[in-house]
């Protein structure tokens, strides 16, 4: 039974960082600041996992608010959004170009700056990838601590700043329209053929192996039904508002087990590899901007070095054309899986057979 029902320890602490997400959520909602909810969360969790609190979103929980962030970011799909399709060929190959612009000019950085070994600087230059970078460093000895902390503060800065910062310089966009419709039981059917549709291609791409798989199946159901005009029901704001809590959550969870100490040995690498990745990712940015007229707001989102299932909640949060950077978050993921999967090996067998073989990473802190 214990397999079927968590235990009461874990139900305790799920409670306890899903109420300390909903106090940052709420509170950066009150200050105004832009995607509150999503920053917030992160914030609150990250901060109360850093003190020693427990920090746990269960996978489950995890899963269901997945499928239901990509059912509404399918809802603001529309005809127009499908049709401009055609016109990100060009975005998209400068994407492919950036992500690798981006690993580079970050392994250098980590390898001159911090004396990290070419396989580490690569693991932790590697933008949303996280699950395939823990298990090839798993597997081929990198320094998990530096790496996962590089990493997860590269997802807190972005979800933290990248909102706040579109805003300050104002570059963000007038919302999307979300479809609305008839109130009450009337919308009871669509509401329905949505969730089923949802869950049905959430499951059958997580089946197929799909990169983010429930979230991008979920979408892809729901964006069907309302890009071709067939519903044009959505959730309850409640519902999504909580699974944007909680999935903030998680991404604040990250930092458990993480001390102050930890997190502060690696903050200059963490810092300067966030910054060194931004910089190239500014360069492509105003390069697209140039050349196309996507808003700013959705280039920006589209090629910032995040996880692609926090991109889609931040775009989700900011009322960003989510096909628009879905696609373009899909990209990025096959070009650094590939890219890391091919030179990963390469780089580990150097390292093993270097001065240090064998050793677990010898790197130099501020």
């Amino acid at each position: 039974m214990q397999a079927i029902f968590p235990s009461r320890r874990t139900l305790v602490q799920t409670a306890e960082t899903l109420a300390i997400a909903l106090f940052g959520g709420v509170s950066f909602i009150a200050l105004g600041l832009p995607a509150g909810l999503v920053s917030g969360s992160v914030m609150a969790v990250a901060i109360a996992a850093l003190m020693g609190r427990p920090a746990r979103v269960p996978l489950p929980l995890a899963r269901i608010c997945y499928v239901i962030v990509g059912t509404l970011l399918g809802t603001v799909v529309t005809p127009e959004t499908i049709r401009g399709i055609t016109h990100w060929p060009g975005s998209i190959a400068l994407l492919m170009l950036a992500s690798v612009a981006m690993m580079i000019a970050t392994m250098v950085y980590l390898c001159v700056v911090h004396g990290w070994d070419r396989f580490s600087a690569l693991m932790g230059a590697s933008p949303g990838s996280m699950a395939q970078v823990i298990a090839l460093s798993t597997e081929l000895g990198g320094d998990l601590r530096a790496i996962a902390v590089v990493q997860t503060m590269r997802v807190l800065l972005l979800v933290v700043g990248l909102p706040n910062g579109l805003a300050l310089f104002g570059l963000t966009v007038p919302s999307l329209p979300v479809p609305r419709g008839p109130a009450g039981l009337a919308q009871l059917p669509e509401m329905i053929l949505l969730a089923a549709a949802a869950i049905v291609f959430a499951i059958a791409f997580m089946q197929l192996r799909f990169p983010g798989g429930l979230m991008f199946g979920a979408m892809a159901g729901s964006g069907l039904l309302h890009g071709f005009g067939l519903i044009h029901a959505a959730l309850p704001w409640w519902i999504g508002s909580s699974s944007v809590i909680t999935l903030g959550a998680l991404v604040g969870s990250r930092f458990a087990n993480t001390s102050f100490r930890m997190l502060i040995g690696y903050l200059g690498a963490a810092f300067g590899s966030f910054a060194a990745s931004m910089a190239v990712a500014t360069i492509f940015i105003l390069i697209v901007a140039r050349l196309f007229r996507f808003s700013i707001a959705n280039i920006v989102i589209a090629f910032a070095p995040g996880a692609q299932d926090t991109m889609m909640v931040l775009a989700l949060a900011l009322h960003l054309d989510p096909i628009y950077v879905g696609a373009h978050h899909l990209a990025r993921f096959l070009v650094v899986t590939i890219s890391v999967g091919l030179a990963a090996p390469r780089l580990a067998k150097k390292r093993h057979s270097g001065p240090h073989g064998g050793e677990p990473g010898i790197y130099t802190h501020e």
